[in-house]
């Protein structure tokens, strides 16, 4: 049996193992399309069954997180954690509160946070979490209901040096305030580092909130500094008008792009002025507001549009920072026939597997989530450090180490694809780089 026959029986072994979690076996193929020559190259790898392990979680916890809301009705949701790989260190990984939030999501999201973690040089594991929960329209008082619930039995899995969540969809500072206060209270113990994303009097990170918008915006800079370009004068669109769009837009416009469009759950803004990122914020970080206000706030002629898709708006740099497999085929062919240079992953696993092989095939630059969104984590890790240190870095400092980790996995990714003969392939590249560093921590191991 060739490399491929092994690759391929593997896939079909995960799916029948993992039945009904097509984001999981999505996250897989795509990571063993890339491998046939590193298992050519590294025999070892298939002896000691690295890959069989690495898509198999360490562990799985599945809880029922019983709740009561504002009007006295007892509420149930279920929790997830799914512990991924820890070959290079603690587990690390969000927590997402969605209600479409399912074991499948969780392992897909877990399993490339391993390989994003690993492209980090940060040293840390991967994992993931969440909830069935949607704090959409809840009060605080339910919101803390529910997270204390929660932490009342994850409580019993994480530590900083087992297991550290952060935030993710649907939950932001305020959701980990309520997480951390639940575990201080449950352990009596201030365990900084049990957590990250925290709030900046209480153990957080300056440029945390930035970091994975900020970093997807200095990868883009590097894969067009790769060919002799830059953002300077190009239009941009960005999905997405969270924490990772956000901020995204401010880092763009700071480096000389303009960016023209964003999106929500019911449609985007086409602001050809470029998007007032102070409005922006205060609309959805002050308010929690909808972007629909944004027109009529802005007063310039932007517009907002529920009929077509924001892939539709002509720009030279797309980045989906909203949710996974957002932007289709046949938004790929869209962006390809407008002329778009480079798309990067702000969200994870945001466009389907048709369009990254259109894009790949058409020779548009394409930064994969694993590589591209890598500076949230990354900057967690670096709150992880100063928690440890009891120690507070200023913004510059903790921007720049930002800027250096994505410029380091943007040169490892580059240097992997052509040194395999694959050019410009940072699929490839990424895939392949965050393997063999996981794969080589777990030979040194044994089995275990």
């Amino acid at each position: 049996m060739d490399q491929r026959d092994t690759l391929e029986a593997l896939q079909q072994q995960v799916v029948q193992r993992n039945p009904a979690e097509p984001e999981f076996h999505q996250a897989v193929a795509e990571v063993l399309d890339s491998l046939s020559p590193v298992i050519a190259r590294h025999p070892e790898y298939k002896d000691a069954k690295l890959l069989e392990r690495i898509c198999e979680p360490e562990r799985q916890i599945i809880f029922r997180v019983p709740w009561v809301d504002d009007s006295g009705t007892v509420q149930i949701n279920r929790g997830f954690r799914v512990e991924f790989n820890s070959a290079l260190g603690p587990y690390k990984g969000g927590l997402r509160f969605h209600p479409s939030v399912n074991l499948g999501v969780v392992k897909f999201l877990g399993f490339e946070q391993i390989f994003k973690n690993s492209l980090s040089g940060m040293p840390i594991g991967g994992g993931k979490g969440g909830s069935d929960f949607d704090p959409k329209g809840r009060s605080d008082n339910e919101i803390m209901r529910f997270c204390q619930s929660f932490m009342s039995e994850l409580y019993r899995h994480i530590g900083e040096y087992t297991d550290v969540p952060a935030g993710d969809i649907g939950v932001g500072a305020r959701e980990i305030g309520f997480l951390f206060g639940q575990y201080k209270r449950l352990t009596n113990r201030y365990e900084s580092g049990v957590l990250t994303g925290k709030g900046l009097g209480w153990g957080g990170a300056r440029v945390r909130k930035e970091a994975t918008g900020y970093g997807a915006v200095y990868f883009v800079h590097e894969m067009l500094a790769a060919r002799g370009d830059d953002l300077a004068g190009k239009e941009i669109v960005v999905s997405g008008s969270g924490n990772v769009a956000i901020y995204a837009i401010e880092k763009a416009q700071q480096m000389g792009g303009k960016v023209v469009a964003c999106s929500d759950s019911g449609g985007f803004v086409y602001d050809p002025s470029g998007i007032n990122v102070a409005l922006l914020r205060q609309i959805k970080e002050e308010e929690r507001g909808r972007i629909s206000e944004y027109p009529d706030r802005r007063q310039n002629g932007a517009d907002y549009v529920t009929d077509s898709s924001i892939w539709d708006v002509h720009c030279k740099v797309a980045l989906p920072c909203a949710t996974q497999n957002e932007l289709t085929e046949k938004d790929a062919q869209t962006l390809i026939r407008n002329g778009v240079l480079a798309v990067a992953e702000g969200a994870n696993m945001p466009c389907t597997p048709a369009a990254m092989k259109l894009f790949r095939e058409a020779g548009t630059l394409f930064g994969p989530a694993k590589a591209a969104n890598a500076g949230g984590v990354a900057t967690s890790a670096l709150e992880m450090q100063q928690n440890a240190s009891r120690d507070s870095w200023s913004f510059g400092y903790s921007e720049q180490r930002l800027k250096d980790i994505m410029i380091e996995i943007h040169r490892s990714c580059f240097e992997t694809a052509e040194e395999y003969g694959r050019p410009g392939d940072y699929v490839f590249g990424a895939n392949t780089t965050g393997f063999c560093r996981v794969a080589d921590a777990m030979l040194a191991f044994g089995v275990i």
